[in-house]
Formats: structure tokens, C-alpha cells, sequence
């Protein structure tokens, strides 16, 4: 395999590292978020972000090499217009049927307008 430039090499490095980022903040969001409203946030974000800056980082790749395919650019597409549609449809079938939030109900303020006579 041939020497690639280094500044290619930096940002297919530095892609990865913030791939890698977005995926360990959606595991920690599954792992902290107390109920599905809230944990249906992070696998979104963590899989459009992360997985599609590998696949970005994949596509620099094989074209500095003279491998240039179009899977990479079709799988991050197929992510980027699959994750939102899922994560809206999984929150609909949610709120259909439900699903207790831990958010819970904002408190009053004892000065608001209804507080006052």
C-alpha cells in the first residue's frame, strides 16, 4: 500500500475520532437516559454521526488509494434518511400506545398568573 499525504491521513484520522466520539456518547445516552422517550434520542444521533463519519472517513480512503466505491456513499444515505424515519415511527408507536415519560410534568411557579387572586 502506498504512502498517503499526511494532511489526507490527518483528517481520515480525525473523522474517525469523532466517529468514534459520537458512537461512545450514544452508548452512554443508552446507558444513562431513564426511559425510552429519552433513550430514543442517543442510538440516532450516535448511528447518523458516528457510523457516517466511518463511512466518510472509508470513502476518503479508498479514493486516495484508487479504490473508489460507491457502497460507502449508499450505506451512509440508506443511515441518514433511515435513522430519523425509525426513531419517528418508534416515538409514534410510543405515544399510540403510551408509553410512560420520566420527564414528567413542568411545576407551577408560585408566581405565575393563575397563583394570583
Amino acid at each position: 500500500m502506498n504512502a498517503l499525504h499526511p494532511v489526507l491521513d490527518a483528517a481520515i484520522a480525525l473523522l474517525l475520532l469523532v466517529s468514534a466520539f459520537f458512537l461512545l456518547v450514544g452508548a452512554l445516552g443508552m446507558l444513562r437516559f431513564r426511559d425510552f422517550f429519552q433513550r430514543l434520542h442517543a442510538p440516532t444521533k450516535a448511528s447518523t454521526l458516528g457510523v457516517g463519519g466511518v463511512l466518510i472517513a472509508s470513502m476518503l480512503l479508498g479514493a486516495a488509494t484508487g479504490r473508489f466505491g460507491v457502497h460507502e456513499l449508499l450505506i451512509t444515505l440508506f443511515i441518514f434518511i433511515t435513522a430519523p424515519v425509525s426513531a419517528n415511527l418508534l416515538a409514534k408507536a410510543a405515544l399510540h400506545l403510551k408509553v410512560e415519560s420520566g420527564a414528567g410534568q413542568p411545576e407551577k411557579r408560585a408566581d405565575s398568573a393563575e397563583a394570583q387572586p
